[in-house]
């Protein structure tokens, strides 16, 4: 779950909510999958590293799960998918088991992960604006937490 909560960048609602069928193809784990994204209803593609194919891979296996089934189903009858609060209570958990303070972190810092070593490394806040699935530069600008020299300077780059 957490190797594919940082792969994708997907808030908590999108991951919870995944299928079998978004991420595997004839018992095969995609190198790449696309989305629709909740909050925005625009869809996000991303890609699964090969460490994350072969965990999503391996569970898909150990739970038996078919392409239409949640891949990360409910213990609880109720619902059919693991809720975001308790994807929140596993990250917390995880963290706290790892020795970091959980309260430094959580499902948006999954979220976050991938984004800003993407954007550290190549300081293309375009791509990382597609990546996340955000309408406007000024939107990853702000989740990044770049100082606003530094934003300015790679918003007049990135224009066209």
């Amino acid at each position: 779950m957490f190797n594919l909560a940082i792969d994708s960048k997907l808030r908590a609602c999108d991951l919870t909510r995944l299928q079998v069928q978004d991420v595997c193809m004839g018992g095969h784990v995609l190198s790449r999958a696309s989305v629709m994204q909740q909050k925005t209803q625009r869809p996000v593609q991303f890609e699964i590293t090969e460490l994350t194919r072969q965990s999503v891979g391996a569970w898909i296996s150990a739970r038996g799960l078919k392409p239409v089934d949640f891949l990360f189903p409910s213990r609880i009858s109720a619902s059919p998918h693991v809720s975001t609060r308790q994807y929140a209570r596993i990250v917390h958990r995880w963290v706290a088991s790892i020795g970091l303070d959980d309260a430094a972190y959580g499902t948006h810092t999954m979220r976050r992960t991938k984004a800003s070593l993407i954007y550290r490394r190549t300081k293309n806040l375009r791509a990382v604006q597609l990546l996340l699935g955000h309408t406007k530069l000024e939107s990853t600008v702000r989740y990044l937490g770049i100082e606003v020299d530094d934003a300015l300077e790679m918003a007049e780059q990135t224009e066209v």
